[in-house]
């Protein structure tokens, strides 16, 4: 088996989903504190699935952890467990604190002690993958060159200091105690079972339904784009083939402006789900007072994963935004699970101005 932490969230789900979409795949414990982006939902086929097994719980619980590890004994740790979202950790820090330092230092040390205790054989093919963000690298300007593994950190933002802390954390446990660490560096994630405080998955429900489309500042902020598939399919290369204390850089090799964004999300619209008015979905972008700190660009150069793993991305942005837009037009019951008086109470708060 192995130990997928966060797993009910976005990546983690389409994570677990991907690895159990084998027949021959290995049973996946999966440990999800449920909070509100942890949504059993994304996990619905997998409910009669017994090589899933999902647990409620937090990583920072070390007895709960040590139970787990101990009991079902598996060959690897692939940690997503995390507070992500940039505007929630402006808001309220202490949790991106609490979870993505405190938490990962927890789950650290009852995985190494889990570790110390196994045959040498299985010493030896055990694996902890810590799943973290190009936002540790901080911001470029037009005209850098694309994040690579080796650029210093810079974080900005209370969530990526606290995700760049980790990274560290999971870097000193490989050198001090040989601990077999893999750690990636994502750039942004898109598609199926996005919790919809995100720029995509926002835009997508606040066209459906009439909304402004906020857009912070002048919309051109740069992000490399990466489908979630894509991502999911890198890291199982990474877990299976990557070198250990090793950081990989996984991008999509897509860097778009917010607004170059928000126009592709209203053409599609436009063409699959037209207005009643017949006007575009764009008529509705509204430009929003910028978030503090906002990084103006991120890039990533993922030729490190490509020339050592052979891994590149299957979808260029035109083909997996049409698959985002589509999955969101057809699963209109999971979008109205997940859009609670919670979510329109943040989003208030968020984007009145």
């Amino acid at each position: 088996m192995i130990l997928v932490t966060g797993g009910a969230g976005f990546i983690g789900a389409n994570f677990v989903l991907g690895w159990l979409s084998s027949s021959e795949a290995e049973g996946v414990i999966n440990l999800d504190k449920l909070t509100y982006a942890g949504n059993l939902a994304n996990l619905q086929s997998l409910k009669v699935d017994p090589r899933h097994m999902l647990v409620h719980g937090d990583i920072g619980d070390k007895g709960l952890v040590s139970n787990l590890l101990s009991k079902y004994r598996p060959r690897a740790i692939v940690n997503f467990a995390a507070e992500s979202h940039v505007d929630r950790s402006i808001h309220g820090p202490a949790e991106f604190i609490q979870t993505n330092i405190i938490g990962t230092f927890n789950l650290l040390e009852c995985a190494r002690e889990y570790w110390a205790s196994l045959r040498d054989s299985e010493k030896e093919e055990f694996r902890f993958h810590h799943v973290s963000t190009d936002e540790v690298y901080g911001s470029l300007a037009p005209s850098d060159p694309a994040f690579k593994e080796s650029n210093p950190y810079e974080p900005n933002s209370p969530y990526s200091a606290s995700k760049a802390a980790s990274d560290h954390l999971v870097r000193a446990w490989f050198h001090t105690y040989g601990f077999p660490v893999v750690t990636t560096n994502c750039s942004n994630n898109y598609g199926p079972y996005h919790f919809p405080e995100k720029l995509i998955p926002l835009v997508i429900l606040n066209a459906l339904n009439g909304k402004p489309l906020p857009i912070y500042g002048d919309g051109q902020q740069i992000r490399d784009w990466l489908f979630v598939g894509d991502h999911c399919s890198a890291i199982r290369e990474v877990l299976a083939k990557g070198r250990l204390g090793e950081t990989y850089n996984i991008g999509g090799w897509n860097e778009k402006a917010n607004l170059e964004v928000v126009n592709a999300i209203c053409a599609i619209l436009d063409e699959l789900k037209p207005r009643a008015d017949g006007k575009s979905y764009a008529d509705q972008i509204t430009f929003v007072k910028d978030r503090p700190g906002h990084d103006r660009r991120y890039a990533i150069d993922a030729s490190k994963i490509e020339e050592e793993l052979g891994w590149r991305p299957a979808e260029t942005f035109d083909t997996g935004i049409r698959k985002t837009v589509q999955w969101y037009l057809d699963n209109p019951d999971w979008v109205q699970g997940v859009v609670t008086g919670s979510y329109r109470d943040w989003l208030e708060k968020q984007y009145h101005n």
